[in-house]
């Protein structure tokens, strides 16, 4: 890649999430960096550049630049003009494709914190081949969508004798709750049921399998986990697709690699209001009225204190088997939906731009395009990766 202006543009520091991934950024980045906010309200970005500033004050004259998530001729000339770019701005489906298409075009690493399936089937349909050629990686959920769990299933791959069929379930359990973008990604995907199996079966007919190897995502039934001791409730994240991409990419993964992903808890009781509750949000969702008043309640570009933050955490529970055995490895963290998220995303964008990764391109999966890379950032920044049992 010629040498660009920056090294990371960051794109919706002025929500939330954003704003958290900025700060991340000017706490924990090398001193060599050269970054930027985009956005398209420039008052917006001039507050948060300040607040930025009362955290190192080198940010005080740092660059925005001013673009709307629509505006293609913008955003194609940020794209060329740093090596990475980081958005938080969602939903995806809604605002995402033109920040996409830029990337791709100008050979510029990209990543984001969807969770949305249909939007990252639908990119790699329209994006992935110009980003091979352009030498872009296109990397969707950075954040706690999908990183525990694609990171997790890699490190408990590098474990495990990988000649014949490798098997792992993983279970998630936090006390956080999801935040307003997430809220809203997910009441449009369950609103999309159709065009996201449209999308996802024109992508299995396009893409193809690995030769001779199969990796598979596996749904699975409610039921009692002998090993962890929880009640397991089937999860229709994105999730489990994105470590079944990885195991398809990736030789380690063995000859037959399945997954499987739940919330665990630890009576049935609140295993059957999980599952009621995701049923009604599910059928809230088709009626155009109750989605849009559900969307009212829950606003996007807010969330929970500091406080409330520093109390929060999550874990995500692997078991694996293969070869005879089986190992027990855990994921754990603090705040998954805004802190960890943010750390997540920061440190992949200082992943692609400064690490010497894996040679890729394309429409990639976090393990696929960071690996080893990404896993030893995330232990040096706090994140439990562990082998229980």
């Amino acid at each position: 890649m010629a040498e660009r202006d920056y090294d990371i543009v960051l794109f919706g520091a002025t929500g939330f999430t954003g704003g958290l991934t900025a700060e991340y950024l000017a706490r924990h980045a090398p001193a060599r960096l050269r970054w930027a906010l985009a956005g398209r309200n420039r008052k917006k970005l001039e507050a948060v550049r300040d607040r930025l500033a009362g955290i190192d004050p080198r940010l005080e004259v740092m660059d925005l630049l001013v673009a709307d998530s629509s505006d293609a001729e913008a955003l194609a000339g940020i794209a060329a003009r740093t090596k990475v770019v980081a958005t938080t701005i969602g939903p995806y489906l809604e605002h995402g494709e033109p920040l996409v298409a830029a990337c791709a075009g100008s050979g510029t690493d990209y990543v984001d914190l969807t969770g949305e399936p249909e939007f990252v089937d639908r990119m790699w349909l329209a994006h992935h081949e110009t980003a091979v050629a352009s030498g872009a990686r296109l990397v969707h959920a950075c954040g706690f969508d999908s990183i525990p769990h694609d990171l997790g299933v890699y490190y408990t791959v590098q474990q495990l004798p990988t000649s014949g069929p490798v098997t792992v379930r993983g279970v998630v359990r936090t006390n956080g709750t999801a935040s307003g973008g997430t809220f809203h990604s997910a009441l449009g995907a369950f609103s999309r049921v159709k065009h996201m199996r449209s999308a996802h079966a024109e992508r299995r007919r396009v893409e193809g399998r690995p030769e001779g190897r199969s990796s598979r995502a596996v749904a699975g039934t409610p039921h009692r986990d002998s090993v962890l001791g929880y009640w397991l409730l089937p999860l229709p994240t994105i999730d489990p697709t994105v470590v079944a991409r990885s195991g398809a990419a990736l030789a380690s993964y063995g000859p037959e690699f399945r997954y499987s992903h739940y919330a665990g808890t630890r009576t049935l009781r609140y295993a059957a209001g999980g599952l009621a509750g995701a049923t009604a949000l599910g059928l809230a969702a088709q009626v155009g009225p109750l989605r849009n008043l559900l969307k009212s309640r829950v606003p996007q570009g807010e969330g929970p204190g500091e406080s409330r933050r520093r109390k929060t955490w999550f874990t995500v529970d692997f078991v694996a088997e293969a070869g005879g055995q089986r190992l027990h490895t855990r994921v754990s963290g603090g705040d998954p939906g805004y802190g960890e998220t943010a750390k997540m995303l920061g440190e992949s964008s200082l992943c692609l731009a400064f690490d010497t990764n894996p040679p890729t391109a394309g429409q990639v999966t976090t393990a696929v395009a960071m690996g080893d890379n990404l896993l030893t950032r995330l232990q040096k920044a706090g994140m439990g990766f562990e082998v229980v049992g």
